[in-house]
């Protein structure tokens, strides 16, 4: 193998936590190499507008703050690889990542890949991903100012992002599938004595409708079949949220970390090391709670110190 294809420090996944943790190790003089994946720059690359990244008064736009991100660990040496990681080793040293191309060696890892929102999986709601449908509460609830939103689920996230989401919306209708809900009791007591969080059970979303004006995509409304008798109607409806929860993106280290339940990777407490010395996980691969850009970047930042302390503490 050659020597161009051995690093210090190897980073899985981009977006926030990798990127931050490139720009980080690449001003220690780390030289690391980014493989940026399936998605390069991560969840962001489908949010539109951010409004919550602290230094950007007037807001920016996903792509453009991952691109800015990008550029500024390149400034310092970061090398970045548009390929997916298809297979590692961790049992052995230097630790082996491989792609569907080539194998490189590293002699410390730093996972960020991050986290995907589970979605319905139905055509039109790609279509209009950023343009009224979202998976973010928090992103995006604020663009819905007096507006009549649903949010699509039955666990505590639904409950929650309803809530929260009543902050804005004149109106919120929380759609499940079934007839009870498994969010625990009191997340549900708190949607239900919400005056302006409404409920409709035992309803699926059959499709995303909207239109299209001088190249601007809005969707309009929603059809929704009823799971017992498939009939369908049309409601009209100015944002849609889908709240069915998020993935991992960790199936890649399943039986080599240690994960929760939920394949969230575990790392020791106040810090990015996981149960392999020498890898670490930074960003939403090993957060269920805040899953914020701006807490991704800061676990990317921290992953970065904990490598190089650790790197040096090797020699």
């Amino acid at each position: 193998m050659s020597n161009e294809n051995h690093h210090k420090v190897v980073i899985i996944g981009s977006g926030p936590a990798g990127f931050t943790a490139a720009l980080y190790t690449a001003r220690a003089n780390l030289n690391p190499v980014v493989f940026e994946g399936m998605q390069p720059g991560g969840q962001l690359t489908i949010t539109t507008e951010i409004e919550n990244y602290p230094g950007f008064e007037n807001g920016i736009m996903g792509p453009e703050l991952m691109d800015v991100m990008r550029k500024q660990a390149q400034r310092f040496g970061a090398k970045c690889i548009y390929e997916e990681v298809t297979e590692i080793d961790f049992s052995k040293r230097p630790f082996v990542v491989k792609t569907y191309n080539e194998v490189h060696t590293a002699d410390a890892v730093i996972i960020s890949t991050g986290a995907s929102a589970r979605l319905l999986g139905i055509e039109s709601e790609n279509k209009y991903m950023g343009y009224g449908v979202s998976a973010c509460a928090t992103c995006d609830g604020f663009f819905f100012k007096n507006q009549k939103i649903l949010v699509v689920g039955g666990g505590d996230t639904a409950m929650e992002e309803a809530n929260y989401l009543t902050k804005f919306a004149s109106e919120v209708t929380i759609v499940h599938r079934r007839d009870e809900f498994r969010a625990s009791k009191i997340m549900s007591e708190r949607a239900k004595k919400n005056p302006k969080i409404k409920f409709l059970t035992s309803k699926v979303i059959k499709e995303v409708l909207g239109k299209e004006e001088n190249g601007r995509k809005t969707m309009t409304g929603v059809i929704l079949e009823d799971t017992k008798d498939h009939s369908t109607s049309k409601v009209d409806i100015d944002g849609l949220f889908i709240a069915i929860g998020h993935k991992p993106n960790t199936s890649l280290f399943k039986g080599i970390l240690d994960m929760d339940e939920n394949g969230y990777l575990k790392v020791k407490p106040g810090s990015t090391y996981t149960n392999v010395p020498g890898v670490f996980a930074a960003g939403d691969v090993a957060d269920k709670n805040y899953r914020q850009a701006v807490t991704a970047a800061g676990t990317g930042c921290m992953a970065a110190i904990d490598v190089e302390r650790w790197l040096a503490a090797q020699e």
